[in-house]
């Protein structure tokens, strides 16, 4: 099946260049260095930065922010370290999830429901600062109550403080990167 001329959105590449984090983009000269290194795309074989890339530069806006591919970017960073041109594919799929949620396609309560973030149950939560210390990002902030909150907009995903909280007050669901790691036998 082939892309029509109704799927193509001449300025999604630059909407992405004006957003912090993809102003990169158009260094990109396609080597494959980023997919070469991404160990989500070892795991999840639909998962590829350049092909991700290439979406973005062919004008597929619909259908790239509609898609579970953006979600499956883990942020390691890897691809950065090994791009020649500085390219910084992790911040350029952060620039696209943003647009997603700024555009309402993919909404905050999505996140949370397709495990892409942790949230904080705050009858359960006993104000401890477990999640605010092991969190590497600091992610998990302490409101005016003293309770534990998280951003989802912001949390990687992680699972490092549902798996540390002593009162077992954050939760997240399982993601579909677990799912698709699980089938493959990785």
């Amino acid at each position: 099946m082939g892309i029509t001329s109704k799927e193509i959105n001449a300025s999604f590449s630059a909407e992405v260049t004006a957003l912090p984090g993809g102003e990169h983009l158009n260094s990109c000269f396609s080597c494959g260095a980023c997919s070469g290194v991404c160990p989500v795309s070892q795991a999840i074989p639909d998962f590829d930065p350049r092909k991700i890339i290439h979406m973005i530069r062919m004008g597929l806006k619909d259908k790239l922010l509609a898609s579970e591919v953006i979600w499956h970017c883990s942020k390691c960073r890897s691809c950065i370290f090994v791009c020649p041109q500085d390219v910084r594919f992790a911040d350029i799929v952060g620039a696209v999830r943003e647009m997603a949620l700024d555009q309402g396609i993919v909404t905050e309560q999505d996140l949370l429901d397709k495990g892409k973030a942790a949230w904080v149950e705050r009858d359960q939560c006993v104000s401890c600062l477990t999640c605010v210390r092991v969190c590497p990002w600091e992610i998990p902030q302490v409101d005016d109550r003293g309770v534990a909150v998280i951003d989802p907009r912001t949390c990687r995903g992680c699972g490092i403080c549902p798996a540390e909280c002593p009162a077992q007050a954050i939760k997240m669901n399982e993601s579909e990167d677990e799912r698709l790691i699980a089938a493959s036998g990785t």
